[in-house]
């Protein structure tokens, strides 16, 4: 286990967040250049057969989430050593990904600020109720619930309608001011535009052939690594005013082990929890950090086997303070709950 507590882990943390802008540029550049790459690819393959162009669908949909870890990255101002440099690059990088970088980074900052706070919950984090609150909820609210939670919703259906739609117009962003609505027009015309153009290219049917599986498959690896960052045993939670941030980023943030290669394409975010401590820190620095503290690397570690096991936790259980499934709580009443 670590030695010390989270908030003398953050002052530790500091020499890493200073980014290098040579180092940031390149990996910009190599991430979109692959991603350009495998697009290409796909195009050629094409014209010999459905399935291989399918089948590069699968490295170009990692692109665009090491591109989206950039474009995350952006928002933290960790790329780059000048605000103005992150938010021009994040902009950019938020049409590729279909999210509006201001709009986004605003909700996400939200997201650091409690994460595991039950008081908290709601803005950019996936929904999770206490079992006490599901069941107060009425039998058609917990059908709404369990469908939310269902594996086939939470990722495939739901990434796909975050990505494609609410992110076209989210609604939050009509209370945000004119930043958070100017970013989500502004970069619903630049993919307007892109698309068109991309489809004038090389015709719209082979352009949707192309681009949706790269989409739609990014988009649920996305979801699924966001998933497993946080939905996780044992995991952390807290009422305020028990709830502090720093134990909790340290404590309520996985650190998603994954092999090299994996680790490579998703940008290092399986360092979940080295983020959520010090998201100042560039992507490409977090692997540093657990070289240099290894006793990092033994909380919150989850193997990519292990992490399948998370897919059933739905409900944050106040008395046993873990993440449980439906079936758990099969048979309890709502005064059951609210007496355990």
């Amino acid at each position: 286990m670590a030695t010390g507590s989270a908030r003398e882990w953050v002052r530790r943390l500091q020499p890493y967040r200073l980014p290098s802008d040579g180092r940031s540029a390149f990996e910009t550049l190599l991430t979109f250049g692959l991603l350009v790459s495998f697009w290409a690819l796909m195009w050629f393959a094409l014209s010999y057969s459905i399935f291989l162009t399918l089948a590069l669908s699968i490295p170009a949909a990692l692109m665009m989430v090491r591109l989206f870890i950039i474009q995350h990255d952006c928002g933290h101002q960790s790329m780059f050593t000048t605000a103005k440099w992150n938010d021009r690059v994040g902009r950019v990088l938020g049409v590729l990904t279909l999210t509006p970088y201001d709009y986004w980074r605003r909700s996400h900052a939200i997201h650091h600020a409690g994460s595991g706070n039950l008081d908290r919950r709601g803005v950019g984090d996936i929904d999770t109720l206490t079992v006490e609150e599901y069941l107060a909820l009425s039998r058609i609210g917990r059908i709404k619930y369990r469908l939310y939670r269902h594996p086939l919703v939470m990722f495939g259906i739901g990434p796909a309608f975050i990505f494609m739609l609410q992110h076209r117009l989210p609604v939050a962003a009509l209370k945000d001011g004119v930043m958070s609505w100017t970013s989500v027009m502004a970069t619903n015309l630049a993919i307007a535009a892109m698309w068109i153009a991309l489809g004038m290219l090389v015709g719209f049917k082979v352009f949707l052939i192309i681009h949706l599986p790269i989409m739609l498959i990014g988009a649920s690896v996305g979801v699924w690594m966001f998933y497993v960052q946080h939905q996780f045993n044992p995991t952390h939670w807290d009422h305020a005013p028990e709830w502090e941030r720093e134990f909790s980023a340290l404590h309520g943030s996985s650190y998603y082990d994954l092999p090299r290669p994996l680790m490579w394409v998703t940008g290092n975010i399986g360092i979940h929890h080295v983020h959520h401590l010090s998201s100042r820190i560039p992507f490409y620095r977090l692997p540093q950090v657990l070289r240099d503290f290894p006793e990092l690397a033994q909380i919150g570690r989850l193997t990519l086997w292990e992490s399948f096991k998370c897919v059933p936790l739905a409900l944050w259980d106040e008395d046993r303070r873990r993440l449980v499934p439906f079936r758990s709580v099969r048979g309890r009443t709502p005064a059951a709950a609210a007496a355990a």
